[in-house]
């Protein structure tokens, strides 16, 4: 609901949703919709095959009217510096004032928000799908139709991992949007997108299919199509046409420097949302699978190392102990090249596969083990199933001093990192932190001890003094770090 909130990254991973507008323009977009009905139709488009495929002008008129905006509004709890309010004096703050409260108190107040976003109707009873962060903390969803009737919507159900949500509207005989799919969509093929940016209703926008199985680090684990629609706040949650003038995907985020449209956005395939749709009407709402690992990528230097014909797969670096995997018999090391015979290429490939299953399924895997391939059957946990409780290494007497959670390299990693010894940072905080030492570095020694495990870094730890030289690797590259002790 809230509209591209700054983030420290470089690039804003920005979700598209609007803030209100004054005004939409939207009784221009329904005459430039009445004249290209009445105009003849524009010269379809050719797919390799021969066959006609129909314009973007007919695929906007016969979709157009079941593509819907949708406004929605509510408060957030915010905390207000005493001072910082350009309106009205707070009477509350005047009390708290009066009677001694320190100045710069924070004062918590609710705070009305606002938002726009863009769906479309998949049934003629009024059920019409969106993405889950336009109706996020939202207390009243209102959904307009191209006819300008509107309607008070109900969320029957939000997936915050995919990003889909069911609404509901009080109607009879609506216009519906037909479901596609897009195992047949291919890269470089047309596509169109309906929505309302910035509160512009029924706004068109083509472009071509950039990519497909897209990964993004959301945690979303939706294989996202990539596409250059210009996609922009508001657009959140409007239908994605293939040239047929089927619906393929939700358009749900856009990839920018400065939040704003830069040529590369991103649509939830419609598999993805039917399922969620279907789950959340049965039951109220969506289920997800786990298999309990932690994977990476594979690179050329592990493929070589690793003996693969190919850097492709998923390479296992944890396994959850009890999880499915560990149930199953996978190892740390082990690389994942297939689920139920479908290749897994990127490491991502994984998670998109598995989120998309239903708990409790059994699922073949095929495993690069030791120079060879092996057949491992699992069963996949339910992710709303908390993970069995885990003792850590950062739980060790001596992380207060140095500020470290470090655990033992796996040998495919001390491969990659040309190490025989030392231990994976896993976070740094406190002092080592402030040192610059970061999640990810190899620590290699203290005080030119070489770092073996875990205990003997708490051991030389406890000993130092004031501060410790550490070195670590990084990027390929050793350099000592000064750490001043906590």
């Amino acid at each position: 609901m809230d509209t591209l909130a700054s983030t420290p990254r470089r690039l804003i991973l920005a979700l598209v949703a609007a803030g209100a507008l004054g005004a939409t323009g939207a009784g221009l977009v329904t005459s430039r919709q009445a004249q290209a009905v009445a105009q003849p139709a524009a010269v379809p488009l050719a797919q390799p095959g021969g066959e006609a495929l129909p314009g973007f002008a007919q695929i906007t008129a016969q979709n157009g009217p079941a593509v819907v905006n949708i406004s929605v509004s509510g408060t957030q709890r915010t905390a207000l510096a005493e001072g910082d309010d350009d309106g009205p004096a707070d009477p509350f703050q005047e009390f708290f004032r009066r009677f001694g409260m320190p100045q710069g108190m924070q004062m918590p107040r609710d705070v009305p928000v606002r938002g726009q976003g863009s769906g479309f109707i998949v049934s003629p009873d009024g059920v019409v799908l969106t993405n889950a962060h336009v109706v996020k903390n939202a207390d009243e969803v209102t959904v307009k139709l191209t006819d300008r009737r509107e309607f008070r919507a109900k969320v029957l159900g939000a997936d915050p991992q995919t990003d889909v949500a069911v609404l509901k509207i009080d109607a009879k005989g609506l216009p519906t949007v037909h479901l596609g799919s897009t195992r047949a969509l291919g890269v470089g093929e047309w596509v169109l997108a309906i929505g309302s940016p910035f509160g512009f209703e029924n706004s068109v926008t083509a472009g071509v299919v950039s990519a497909k199985g897209r990964a993004l680090p959301d945690d979303s684990a939706v294989p996202f199509i990539q596409t250059d629609v210009a996609v922009n706040p508001g657009n959140s949650g409007g239908p994605l046409f293939n040239a047929r003038g089927e619906v393929v995907g939700i358009n749900s985020q856009i990839y920018s420097r400065s939040g704003g449209y830069q040529g590369v956005s991103f649509a939830i395939p419609i598999e993805v949302a039917a399922r969620v749709k279907d789950q959340i009407l049965a039951t109220g709402h969506a289920s997800h699978a786990r298999l309990g690992v932690t994977v990476q990528e594979v690179n050329q230097t592990l493929a070589d190392s690793f003996g693969l014909d190919k850097p492709q797969g998923a390479l296992v670096a944890d396994v959850q102990k009890g999880g499915p995997a560990d149930k199953a018999g996978l190892r740390s090391g082990d690389v994942i090249r297939s689920v139920d015979g479908q290749p897994i290429v990127s490491s991502s490939d994984l998670p998109a596969f598995v989120s998309q299953t239903a708990p409790g399924t059994q699922v073949r895997l095929q495993v690069w083990r030791h120079g060879r391939s092996e057949d491992v059957t699992a069963t996949l946990g339910n992710a709303a199933d908390k993970p069995p409780a885990q003792a850590r290494a950062d739980a060790a007497p001596g992380q207060g001093r140095l500020g470290l959670a470090l655990r033992p390299l796996q040998p495919g990693e001390q491969r990659e990192a040309g190490v025989e010894g030392g231990l994976l940072i896993e976070q740094a905080s406190g002092p080592a932190a402030r040192a610059g030492v970061q999640g990810g570095d190899v620590l290699l020694s203290v005080n030119g001890t070489p770092a073996r495990d875990v205990a003997q870094v708490r051991g030389v730890v406890a000993k130092a003094g004031k501060s410790v030289a550490l070195l670590v690797m990084r990027d390929g590259e050793r350099i000592f770090v000064p750490v001043r002790l906590g």
